[in-house]
C-alpha cells in the first residue's frame, strides 16, 4: 500500500514539475512575442533639459497674449490699439520671461557649484566618512556583499569617480543635465515671442476686429493643439488627449477675458 502511495505522489510531483516548466516556456515564449512586437523607444537626446523652457515659453505667450487680446476686444478696442497692446505684450512679456528664467536657473546653478565645492572639501578632509557614506547609499539600492565591496573598491580607487557618485547620489546633480543660465533664457524668450505671433498675427491686416479676432482665435486654438500634442514626444501620453487639454485651458481664458472685457466696455 505505501508504495503505490509513493509511486501515486512521485506522479503527482512530475506532473506538478512539469506544468510549471510548460508555465515558465509559455510566460518566456509571451515576453519574447511581446518583445519583438513593440517598438524599441530612444530616450530624448540634445535639448531634453530645456524642454521645459520651449513648452512654457511657447504655451505663455500663446495663452498670455491672446487672453489680453480676447479681454481687449471685449472692452471694444480698434484693431490698430489691439495690435500696438499685443506687441508691446509680447516684447514686454518675452522680456520679462528671460529676466526670470536667468535669475532662477543662474541661482540654481550657483548652488550646485555650492554643494560641489563642499563636497569637494569633504572629500580632501573626510575622504573615509565619504566612503562608508556611499557605501551606505549603494546598499539602500540594494547592492550588498561582495558584489558592494568591489563596487566601493573601484569608486574609491579614484577620487573624480567617487566625486560623481556623490553627486549624483546625495544632490541628483549629473553634468548632461545641468543648464547653462544664458542659453535657457534665450530659449524661453525666443519661444515666447514665437507663441505670441498667432494671436497678434490677423491684426496687422485692415480687416473688420471681431473678423481678425476669430482668425486670431483659430490660429491660437490651433498652435495651442499643436504644443500640447508636440510635448507628448518626450512624455509618450497621447497626442490628441493632451492638445484638447492644452487648448481647453486656453479657450476657458480667453472666455472669462473677454466677458471682463465686455463688462468693462458696458459699465465704462
Amino acid at each position: 500500500m505505501s508504495e503505490e502511495v509513493e509511486e501515486l505522489t512521485d506522479k503527482n510531483d512530475s506532473k506538478i514539475t512539469t506544468g510549471a516548466m510548460n508555465e515558465d516556456a509559455h510566460l518566456e515564449e509571451e515576453l519574447i512575442k511581446r518583445a519583438e512586437e513593440t517598438e524599441f523607444k530612444e530616450h530624448m537626446s540634445g535639448n531634453r533639459e530645456y524642454m521645459r523652457d520651449m513648452i512654457l515659453g511657447s504655451n505663455d505667450g500663446l495663452v498670455s497674449i491672446f487672453l489680453l487680446i480676447a479681454g481687449i476686444v471685449g472692452g471694444g478696442l480698434q484693431s490698430k490699439e489691439i495690435l500696438i497692446a499685443g506687441v508691446a505684450a509680447a516684447v514686454a512679456g518675452a522680456i520679462s520671461m528671460m529676466a526670470g528664467e536667468y535669475l532662477s536657473t543662474k541661482s540654481q546653478e550657483e548652488v550646485y557649484d555650492a554643494e560641489i565645492a563642499v563636497e569637494r572639501e569633504h572629500m580632501k578632509y573626510f575622504r573615509d566618512h565619504e566612503v562608508q557614506e556611499a557605501r551606505d547609499m549603494l546598499k539602500e539600492l540594494g547592492i550588498e556583499g561582495e558584489l558592494l565591496d568591489r563596487v566601493i573598491e573601484q569608486v574609491a580607487a579614484d577620487d573624480e569617480r567617487l566625486m560623481k557618485l556623490m553627486l549624483t547620489m546625495e544632490f541628483g546633480i549629473l553634468e548632461i543635465n545641468r543648464r547653462s543660465p544664458l542659453k535657457a533664457t534665450i530659449m524661453i524668450g525666443f519661444m515666447f515671442f514665437l507663441g505670441s505671433i498667432p494671436p497678434i498675427f490677423p491684426f496687422i491686416f485692415p480687416i473688420g476686429v471681431y473678423v481678425a479676432f476669430a482668425f486670431s482665435a483659430v490660429l491660437s486654438a490651433i498652435s495651442l493643439f499643436i504644443v500640447g500634442a508636440v510635448k507628448t514626444k518626450v512624455t509618450l501620453k497621447n497626442p490628441i488627449y493632451s492638445g484638447l487639454e492644452n487648448f481647453a485651458i486656453g479657450a476657458v481664458g480667453a472666455i472669462v477675458s473677454y466677458v471682463i472685457g465686455l463688462s468693462y466696455g458696458i459699465i465704462f
